[in-house]
């Protein structure tokens, strides 16, 4: 083929890459119904986007399960909308609707803030009524051979079993039909602080002086003796006299402390902490070291709890207040020292009828704690010895 002139060459047309003919028309069709689908999904991304990226009324996005609970079922009763689980110990499909995972995480988080042992000690899931767990003591022995020697069997550890007493916990609290009917009043917050706060008190009790019947048992309720780890019984507590009856002594008192921290041994002290009431903390918050400094330091920041002698101080209200023999210092390694077991979910029972007008969220959890490594904590007994 030519060309008259260089512009007719320009106009001309670039040979095709393939001829349509030679394609399959089998191939055509399927490359149609590859564009289709992808347009299709494209399309509802495009749509799940924009869904996401919609604020809700207040300004925050909406989780939908998370509405349906509290507008549909907290405000009016309706089961629908979200996962619902009920349990029951012997009664399957009866007991009460599990909340959804935000609201229970807020109640998580809010018990860890107000109930002071939860946030020190080691707290697990469990997903059964009860919980067990072995603990070894007196550890492996061992010793030096020379490179030919025989290698005679060596001491084994002894398990102990310690089994958590657990009970239920349970908040009721009350609302009317028509303040939940508002718009304005925002049902989810309310009910998780109600419930976090009632939990709270409960727990602060229990972890400490706990009788473990239905309920954990508290770390102070265990016996107690004067002797060192290695003759103490297991599941003892080693305690510290003050060195007088019903108060520190009046010469150095701050040394009956330093004795406490060193009766804990060395690994345990890394991460320990302090546990005591209010009252006994402004008793021990004047006391001063040889150089005439207070040997409590308070934070260096809001979210950073106080010291003592370098160890943080946790208040536990339900901490006794020094009297005569009273255990009112604690001192350990929380985590190591006490278990705290609980089921994963706080289910929540809606009752419109049994106190009209008012509505009733009978809000249940298990839980329970106790004292698992008995070496891993110390404490001050208010006594002449």
């Amino acid at each position: 083929m030519t060309y008259e002139t260089k512009a007719d060459a320009l106009a001309a047309p670039a040979a095709p890459a393939f001829v349509a003919s030679e394609i399959d028309p089998a191939e055509i069709a399927t490359m149609k119904e590859t564009v289709a689908a992808v347009k299709s999904e494209l399309a509802a991304l495009s749509r799940q986007l924009v869904e996401r990226a919609r604020p809700a009324l207040g300004g925050t996005r909406a989780d939908p399960e998370r509405a349906a609970f509290a507008d549909g079922y907290l405000r009016k009763g309706l089961d629908g909308g979200f996962e619902v689980k009920r349990f029951q110990g012997n009664v399957p499909g009866d007991g009460g609707v599990a909340v959804p995972r935000e609201i229970d995480q807020m109640i998580e988080s809010t018990l860890r803030s107000i109930s002071p042992i939860r946030s020190v000690a080691n707290v697990v899931k469990v997903g059964s009524a009860s919980y067990r767990r072995l603990i070894t003591t007196g550890g492996f022995a061992s010793g030096w051979v020379s490179e030919s020697a025989g290698r005679p069997e060596t001491n084994t550890p002894t398990f102990q079993e310690v089994a958590i007493p657990m009970g239920e916990l349970y908040a009721n609290p009350a609302a009317t039909q028509a303040i939940l009917d508002d718009a304005m009043f925002d049902v989810e917050a309310w009910l998780a602080n109600e419930i976090a706060l009632d939990f709270a008190r409960a727990e602060g009790t229990a972890f400490v002086t706990g009788t473990g019947t239905d309920q954990p048992r508290g770390f102070l309720t265990y016996p107690v003796a004067t002797t060192p780890d290695a003759t103490r019984p297991f599941g003892t507590v080693q305690v510290v006299p003050s060195g007088a009856a019903g108060a520190f002594p009046a010469a150095n008192p701050s040394d009956r402390l330093i004795d406490l921290v060193h009766a804990l041994r060395a690994p345990y002290r890394q991460g320990a902490v302090w546990v005591m009431n209010a009252n006994t903390l402004s008793v021990i918050r004047k006391f001063k070291d040889s150089t005439g400094q207070f040997i409590w330091q308070p934070a260096l920041a809001a979210d950073q709890p106080a010291t003592l002698l370098g160890y943080p101080v946790i208040e536990a209200d339900a901490m006794p207040d020094i009297a005569a023999n009273s255990l009112s210092i604690a001192f350990g390694q929380f985590r190591t020292a006490y278990t705290i077991a609980e089921r994963a979910e706080t289910t929540v029972l809606r009752d419109p009828f049994s106190n009209k007008p008012f509505v009733h969220f009978y809000a249940t959890r298990r839980v329970g704690g106790a004292l698992v490594n008995s070496e891993a904590i110390k404490l001050m007994r208010f006594s002449a010895s």
